[in-house]
């Protein structure tokens, strides 16, 4: 199964991450209130800005927790 690791920017210009193994799914859950992440209770979902592909849940998951160690600046730079 194909993971992804994903950011999403919302309204108020923050930024998410996440992994899925189904990007158009897990937007439209963070859209709907009681699926998507707590993240999003004060804030609404505008688009995703970036996605890469991982081969398994581990790696995704590895690239997950490095992106959200990025200061803001960095990650507006791997946005690009």
């Amino acid at each position: 199964m194909d993971w992804f690791v994903y950011i999403i920017e919302s309204t108020d210009g923050s930024l998410y991450t996440g992994v899925t193994t189904d990007i158009d799914r897990r937007f439209g859950e963070h859209r709907d209130k009681r699926t998507g992440a707590r993240f999003f209770r004060g804030r609404k979902p505008l688009r995703v800005v970036y996605s890469e592909h991982h081969p398994d849940r581990s790696s995704a998951q590895k690239r997950e927790a490095d992106i959200k160690k990025l200061k803001r600046k960095e990650k507006l730079e791997l946005i690009g």
